[in-house]
């Protein structure tokens, strides 16, 4: 008789005894098979009983465990591995964005930008109700707002309301009809604090020149067209199939309490602030949301203690969703480090214009946010790019630890700069570093609209995953999709060259492509908060596994950033190929 682990786990809690010669669903065999376990980090072969992780061992281990009712897959010496995970991805936003007019960060001559907006404009790619809208605009472009003003404000443009949305989806610029509609003008600039007003660019005269950053694309983009339920449920499924297609089988969503058209730098929340966690929870209502959804909640950088118990009449509504958690808050500290945004916070300041940034949270009372979180069993997931931020959100962790340490593993996101001092903070202070190693390359964006702004002492440490990784840090693996690309083969590749364009970024802070594995397996795991359940290939995990069209530690750097997933498994179903 066949026995399945739910049922084996009742006879084991009632006192009966099970025969050991109970047998197995399917064993996989004669594999390469990376565990991510570091106890048994390499086997040839797994069994997998229901939706769940029997054994793993050798062959003739996992063969014991077959009867003549157990399928067996013959491996063929294909490498496998736990299927992936993202500790940081804005899936659904993803989801549209594959059919937005998107620039894919691409830079090209104004006239040929302006030919493309043609084209998508009568094709329809680009047309949200009556606004033109195109993403993935790379920063060089903000530094020409002037022209941007002379061409998509006159002839045909005068009367089509225009947006181009930033790849950092920090930035932007809108044109006049735009502006007037989200009431940016002189007046409205006169009435910002000082610190705020670099979020709305200007001309000479003090006029809205079209470029916003932060809180000022925020109040933009409130007034923007917004997708439909349907259409966020068609965005949601299509973020699915296109991960699972990678290989990724849970991530970490860090603001599912936004929907596209809401701000999140200046986001407050109410405990009807659903954002598009809907569209989740009818995928997995649907039985379509084959991957584990992280779902995180965005929180002010002010927010107080008391304002967690809006949070989590969110969490406690959508409660029970199939393959959704909740497992704590996502909060900005700071915003982006490219000329000419500048809105990360720095430890020192800009050359150009000898200020230090913004940085959004206090560093007087954040601590005590951080503290009820985790008093909670919350963790907190900061976005930090700039030194200073990543400092003070330390800052803020070591507060909260010495208040009461719960053990909760938070997390920095971005880490753009660190300084070397704060380096060993992280595993002292029990912080992983969730890093989008994608984007530590040399080209225009780490080299062009940085390098000449700050100070050569910093510029040295950016995206310094080695020196994390020397003194004692965990890295989790991310992509910030759509932000870069979700996939983490282009990642990983990144992480262990650091090249580009512009040459190598930083050679010292290279990281094995064995380091990233674990990055993007049991790492990210503990920073979405589901390393009992998922991240490894071991005995009662969960059987998320993916095959790969060749051996990822054996072969080149170049042919590592071609991999290919042959399958992927979630729950031990196969769900793409």
């Amino acid at each position: 008789m066949r026995i399945s682990f739910s049922s084996l786990s009742a006879a084991v809690a009632c006192g009966l005894t099970i025969s050991a010669s109970a047998a197995v669903d399917r064993i996989y065999v004669n594999g390469k098979v990376f565990t991510a376990n570091t106890v048994q980090p390499q086997v040839t072969a797994f069994a997998v009983e229901g939706a769940t992780i029997a054994q793993v061992g050798s062959d003739e281990e996992i063969r014991a465990l077959a009867d003549d009712k157990t399928g067996v897959v013959d491996l063929a010496g294909k490498r496998v591995m736990p299927g992936l995970i993202d500790s940081h991805s804005h899936a659904i936003f993803g989801g549209i964005q594959l059919s937005n007019a998107d620039m894919d960060d691409e830079e090209v001559d104004l006239k040929e930008l302006e030919k493309r907006l043609i084209g998508w404009r009568d094709d329809g790619k680009a047309l949200k109700e009556d606004v033109l809208v195109v993403t993935g605009m790379h920063s060089s472009y903000w530094s020409k707002a002037d022209e941007l003003n002379r061409i998509f404000n006159q002839g045909e443009w005068a009367k089509v309301p225009v947006a181009f949305l930033g790849s950092d989806y920090h930035t932007a610029w809108v044109n006049r009809i735009v502006l007037a509609r989200a009431k940016i003008d002189k007046a409205y600039i006169d009435t910002l604090p000082e610190e705020q007003k670099q979020t709305v660019g200007a001309t000479k005269d003090g006029e809205p020149n079209g470029l916003l950053v932060d809180a000022g694309w925020d109040r933009a983009n409130a007034i923007m067209p917004k997708p439909t339920e349907e259409g966020l449920l068609q965005a949601a499924r299509a973020a699915v199939a296109y991960n699972n297609a990678l290989g990724i089988t849970a991530w970490m969503d860090p603001a599912t309490n936004a929907s596209p058209g809401e701000g999140l730098f200046s986001l407050q929340p109410t405990e009807k602030s659903y954002g598009i966690l809907p569209a989740y929870k009818a995928l997995a209502d649907k039985g379509e949301l084959t991957a584990h959804v992280a779902a995180l909640l965005v929180a002010p950088a002010t927010a107080k203690p008391a304002d967690l118990e809006v949070l989590d009449k969110v969490r406690q509504h959508f409660s029970g969703t199939p393959n959704v958690t909740f497992p704590g808050i996502k909060v900005f500290a700071d915003g982006v480090l490219e000329f000419p945004a500048q809105s990360a916070a720095l430890l020192g300041h800009y050359h150009n214009s000898e200020k230090p940034g913004e940085l959004l949270i206090d560093p007087a009372h954040f601590g005590e946010l951080v503290s009820a979180a985790d008093r909670r069993g919350w963790i907190v997931h900061v976005h930090a790019i700039g030194d200073r931020a990543v400092r003070e959100t330390l800052n803020a962790f070591e507060f909260a630890r010495k208040q009461h340490d719960s053990g909760i593993a938070h997390s920095i996101t971005h880490l753009q700069l660190v300084h070397p001092d704060d380096f060993p903070r992280f595993k002292a202070l029990n912080v992983i570093a969730s890093m989008q190693l994608i984007w530590a390359t040399a080209d225009g964006y780490t080299v062009d609209l940085i390098k000449p702004y700050v100070d050569e002492s910093i510029f040295r440490y950016q995206y310094p995953a080695e020196s994390l990784l020397k003194a004692g840090a965990t890295i989790a693996g991310a992509s910030d999709w759509p932000i870069s690309p979700p996939s983490p083969w282009e990642a990983i590749y990144q992480a262990v060259t650091r090249v580009g364009p512009g040459g190598v970024l930083e050679e010292a802070e290279r990281v094995s492509r064995e380091a990233m594995f674990y990055a993007y397996t049991i790492n990210a795991a503990r920073t979405v908060g589901l390393a009992e359940r998922i991240g490894t290939l071991e005995k009662g995990k969960q059987a998320d596994f993916i095959v790969l069209d060749r051996d990822v530690f054996e072969v080149s750097d170049a042919d590592l950033k071609e991999t290919k997933v042959l399958e992927t498994y979630f729950g031990g179903k196969k769900i793409s190929r």
